[in-house]
Parts: C-alpha cells; sequence; structure tokens
C-alpha cells in the first residue's frame, strides 16, 4: 500500500462486503475489510465465514431471460466471485440458483482470505473509518455504526421494518370489474385503479386471509410488527371489518355504474415502471404460494402476473434518492459509498450487484485514464446493474421501498413490444449496452458470460 493508492476500507463482510473487496483487489486497488464476526455476534449469524447466508440459499431464477438471471451474467461477465462460489457449490433446484450454505460461505472466505490485497480485520468498527469507504453492513447493522451513519445522514435515516406490498403486472388484469378513480376526486383521474367487493366477496375474502399460511419468524424478527407495519393478514384478524376502515375503505369512490361497494382495494401505478401496480397497504407475511392463490380471487385479478410478492421483515435501510448518488456515494460525504441491502435493494443477489458496481467505479477512478479529472460513465438504466441503481437515486423519496431486480427498473423499452418477447428484447439491449458501456471504460469484459444459457429453452421463472 502506498500514499499514491491508499486502502479502501470496506466495512462488512456480508454479500456486498465480499463481491466488493474481492472485484476491488482484483484491479489493484488494496482493501481493509472490516468484519466483526465472530468477535461480535448477530442474532441471525451462526459463523465467522463471509457472505454467510441467512434467510435463504437461492439467489433465485438463473433463466437467463429473467431479470435475475440477466443481473447474474452481468456480474459474471465482471468476474463475480460471489456467483463463480455459487455455481462451484450448486445444488439442484430447478431453474433457481441455491447452493449449499457452509460449501459456500466457505468457499468465499477461503478466497478473499487468500488474495494478497485484502488485509482482514475482525473487530467492530464504531465509526466510519476517513478516506474511501464502501459500508456494507447489512440489515443488522450494529447499534453502535447505526450510530455512526445517523450522525452522518440525520435522525430520520434509517427504516427498521421493511414492509413492501404486492405489484401486479397491470396488462394481465381483466379490467371489466374494475375503474380507474381517486378518493374524493383528488389528484389524477388515473391515480389509482380500484377493484370493489361487495359484501359476500369482502367477507370471502377477509376469511381467506385470515386462515392463509404465514411465513414463520426468524429469532430476530420476534418483536418485528408496530402499528405502522402490520401485515395485511394480521389487520384482518383484529376483526372483520378493520380492513374495511383501513386499506380496503371504500369512502369517497363511486364507481361509474352507480353502484356503492361494500370495500374497495386500490392499486398505485409504480413510479418508474408505469406498467406495473402497487397494492396500497397490502404488504404481506403469507407464503409467495398463498399470496397468489388469496389475491387472485379479487375480481379482474384471476389471472394476475405479480412481478413482487409481499414481503416484511427486519431491515436497516436508508432513503436512498434523499441519499445516494449515482455512484453509490453519500451526497454528504462523497468518499463513503453504502453498498448491499443498506441501500434500499432487496435480496443476497441485488446486494452483491451494488458492491460489484462500487468496486467497478473506485476502481476506475483511481486509474490512470481517469485520474480524478472525470467521473465514470455511470451504468446504462438499460442495463440491470443500471435498473439497480436507478430505482435508488430516482425513484420517490417519498414512497421508496426495497426492491429486487424486475424488468419494472428499466428504462422503458422502445416502441411497441409483444409481452411474450418483453423479456427477450431487454435482455438482448442490456447485453448491447453492457458491452457498449466496459469498452468505453476500458474494462476487461467476458461477453460470453453475458450471453451464457442464451440459447437453451428457459424454465418458467419464480417470482422476483
Amino acid at each position: 500500500m502506498s500514499e499514491a493508492n491508499p486502502p479502501v476500507h470496506v466495512v462488512g463482510g456480508g454479500l456486498a462486503g465480499s463481491e466488493c473487496a474481492w472485484q476491488l483487489a482484483e484491479r489493484g486497488v488494496p482493501v481493509v475489510l472490516h468484519e466483526m464476526r465472530p468477535v461480535e455476534t448477530t442474532p441471525a449469524h451462526s459463523t465467522g465465514n463471509f457472505a454467510e447466508l441467512v434467510c435463504s440459499n437461492s439467489f433465485r431464477s438463473d433463466d437467463p431471460l429473467h431479470a435475475a438471471g440477466l443481473l447474474k451474467r452481468e456480474m459474471e461477465a465482471f468476474g463475480s466471485l460471489v456467483i463463480a462460489s455459487a455455481r462451484a457449490a450448486a445444488v439442484p433446484a430447478g431453474n433457481a440458483l441455491a447452493m449449499d450454505r457452509d460449501l459456500y460461505a466457505a468457499a468465499v472466505t477461503e478466497r478473499l482470505e487468500a488474495h494478497p490485497g485484502i488485509e482482514i480485520e475482525r473487530h467492530e468498527l464504531t465509526a466510519i473509518p476517513e478516506g474511501d469507504c464502501v459500508v456494507a453492513t447489512g440489515p443488522l447493522t450494529s447499534p453502535a455504526m447505526s450510530e455512526a451513519l445517523a450522525g452522518l445522514l440525520g435522525s430520520d435515516y434509517l427504516y427498521f421494518y421493511d414492509a413492501i406490498a404486492p405489484i401486479v403486472d397491470a396488462e394481465s388484469l381483466d379490467y371489466g370489474p374494475l375503474f380507474w378513480q381517486s378518493r374524493y376526486g383528488k389528484g389524477g383521474g388515473d391515480d389509482y385503479l380500484n377493484v370493489p367487493l361487495d359484501r359476500d366477496g369482502y367477507l370471502a375474502f377477509h376469511t381467506l386471509l385470515t386462515e392463509a399460511e404465514v411465513q414463520p419468524l426468524h429469532d430476530f424478527e420476534e418483536k418485528l410488527f408496530f402499528e405502522g407495519c402490520l401485515p395485511i393478514e394480521e389487520i384482518a384478524r383484529r376483526g372483520v371489518d378493520t380492513l374495511r376502515f383501513g386499506a380496503m375503505k371504500p369512502v369517497g369512490l363511486h364507481p361509474p355504474d352507480g353502484s356503492r361497494p361494500y370495500a374497495v382495494v386500490q392499486l398505485r401505478r409504480e413510479d418508474l415502471a408505469k406498467s406495473q401496480l402497487n397494492i396500497v397497504g397490502f404488504q404481506s407475511r403469507m407464503t409467495w404460494g398463498e399470496q397468489k392463490r388469496v389475491f387472485r380471487t379479487l375480481p379482474g385479478f384471476a389471472a394476475a402476473d405479480f412481478v413482487r410478492l409481499g414481503q416484511i421483515h427486519r431491515n436497516t435501510f436508508i432513503n436512498a434518492p434523499t441519499h445516494l448518488d449515482a455512484y453509490y456515494r453519500v451526497k454528504e460525504r462523497p468518499t463513503v459509498r453504502l453498498a448491499g441491502q443498506i441501500t434500499g435493494v432487496e435480496g443476497y443477489l441485488e446486494s452483491a450487484a451494488t458492491g460489484l458496481a462500487i468496486a467497478l467505479y473506485l476502481a476506475l477512478e483511481r486509474s490512470g485514464a481517469w485520474g480524478g479529472a472525470r467521473r465514470p460513465e455511470p451504468f446504462p438504466a438499460t442495463t440491470a446493474l443500471g435498473a439497480l441503481v436507478r430505482h435508488l437515486t430516482e425513484s420517490n423519496p417519498k414512497r421508496f421501498q426495497p426492491a429486487n431486480i424486475n424488468y419494472g427498473l428499466f428504462t422503458d423499452l422502445e416502441g411497441r413490444v409483444k409481452r411474450a418477447e418483453r423479456r427477450a428484447a431487454y435482455a438482448s439491449r442490456a447485453h448491447v449496452a453492457l458491452a457498449g458501456w466496459a469498452e468505453r471504460q476500458g474494462l476487461a469484459f467476458d461477453a460470453g458470460k453475458l450471453a451464457a444459457g442464451i440459447e437453451s429453452e428457459p424454465e418458467p421463472a419464480p417470482v422476483g
């Protein structure tokens, strides 16, 4: 390490921190990787290994035309440690990339510990290091680091409960029984799509909610719920009419046929993806299978295609549109970058992708070609890597929620494309854009990795 090439401090050895440290070191940027485990533990982890998987052993769909599959291949084109290790420890899981948790984390740990460009320090950091620093402390950020971040970003910087409502593809709905209208006529006439229910329909739906199977809570989530973040099924259990005075209240809405609905479900257009509709107030802890079964009983929802299903769990994330720029830099202190779930991405895969993106940006800034004279070009928002940061920086800060990668985060396709051909169109466009971006930055890029599997017949991909 030299004064001309000082180390980057990466705080946190989860998926994002591990990928970031590896990418930097592989590009000649020295790294100090700080991980408090096993000196200090968390309620969720059981080992001191890097990239330990806690709540799942899957990186979701590996279909090359699925948004998650595309993101994997974009990362692999830049030599991703996380994805290479996952493939080496893979176990049969249909069309998903799943792995043996222990083998996977052990492999990542072994490679990081053996890298000559990475210095590992096992201790808890209570302050943000000076100089270039990447904070990737995850959804269970320690109290001391949370306090340090609060001092940097302000007292309202963190959200501690991740309440995510389902999102449905607008074209998959039957609009016959539905109507566009804002409550009391406020706002635009097409701000909300309304799903009216009569008394019998509401009571049947209420019963389905209260009897549905829910995800079990992890030990560290036992004190999860508070009044501003209740699952829709938990609200339903409080009484037969609770939803009619909350998320499903019918007041202020008047269907064009003159009827008076007993209850109404409202859907709101997503900010970046106008073809996707958020089911307002329907965060849920039901299993994904149960959510699809229950929600498809709503009028017009029989063939509903869910882009994302509801979730609610313990999390720590910032209001990214307020605090981050397109390079994941904290606006209040640009030498500090944030990576992983703390930025407001959802999932292991997306967390690792933010670490990779930050490392590429930092390596380019340190290279002679860029050398501080100008910033690297941001990833195009037509790529999966660019779509993630588009979500983090261009979403409405008043309604910002974490998100998995999905094509609704990308810039829209030009012209009219048949629905059955859209995933291939998005993927093809991303391939061209990312190859061009890498060439302009002077970065090594494996186009073969990006196109891997594209010739095979893809299986139906799981939601997410």
